[in-house]
């Protein structure tokens, strides 16, 4: 019984397994959700957020918002069209919204719905600066990481359910410690260190799409070092973080300048 329970669970997992790549880094993927699935979601959830929150009334921040957006987005598709990956944004319905909040949080979408939050605007200071955010949060729908968290989610849950099986004839103890032995073995080993490749990755593509779309790339440094010091060096530990600690993600930024550059025509 249980031996059949574990393969219809790993028969599952196959089946609904795609086998993506990043692109420009060339990272394989593991997807079990179609692309158009999780932009369907996206594009649910960006109209009920908008619903419940206010959009920010100063319209010179607005329009430095949706003219970065723009931007990003235009260099993003002649990046697809030059490599014949239009197909990998087909959906995309590009939109650039910035929101009334004190937070320093900006996020898009799946399908490239995007909010800035008016409380970032500050530690951005210049256009140049909102693209460096703008470029991260597009790399993340781009590079399709939500439907990888989401993926990873559905592994580790497919996971614990099998374990469940497997010592279900055990103490209700030893039930209980290897139900959390198993969870922060798949939080701390799989899911926080995953988030914060994903994070770099982003950080990198960025770089390429701002540097595409004609803003300096250095200045990701310099907004990434302002941000360090709004933390007030307040991080978490890095291995209980879904972000990597502001240094090293200085330190890859620098790394990735050279490639960045190459993409960059003033």
């Amino acid at each position: 019984m249980k031996k059949t329970i574990l393969t219809v669970v790993a028969g599952l997992i196959l089946l609904l397994w795609q086998c993506a790549t990043v692109p420009l880094t060339g990272r394989k993927q593991m997807l079990f959700y179609s692309e158009g699935e999780v932009m369907q979601m996206g594009l649910t959830s960006y109209g009920e957020f908008l619903k419940e929150n206010k959009l920010s009334t100063d319209a010179r921040n607005t329009a430095r918002v949706k003219e970065a957006g723009k931007k990003i987005a235009q260099a993003v598709e002649t990046y697809f069209k030059s490599v014949g990956m239009e197909n990998r944004i087909a959906g995309f319905q590009w939109e650039f919204n910035l929101v009334q909040s004190p937070e320093v949080n900006a996020w898009c979408m799946p399908g490239g719905k995007v909010v800035f939050y008016e409380g970032i605007l500050p530690v951005c200071q210049t256009d140049a600066g909102i693209a460096v955010v703008m470029g991260h949060e597009i790399a993340h729908a781009i590079a399709s990481h939500s439907n990888e968290r989401m993926s990873q989610q559905m592994l580790v849950e497919a996971g614990s359910s099998a374990a469940a099986v497997l010592l279900k004839n055990k103490t209700e103890k030893t039930q209980q410690l290897w139900a959390t032995a198993i969870g922060l073995g798949a939080n701390y080993g799989v899911v926080l260190p995953f988030s914060r490749h994903q994070e770099t990755e982003a950080d990198r593509l960025g770089l390429i799409f701002m540097a595409i779309a004609g803003y300096d790339p250095h200045e990701a440094v310099a907004f990434w070092t302002r941000m360090a010091q709004a933390s007030g060096g307040q991080n978490t530990p890095e291995f209980m973080s879904t972000h990597p600690s502001d240094e090293h993600r200085i330190i890859d930024l620098n790394k990735d300048l050279q490639e960045a550059l190459q993409y960059y025509r003033p």
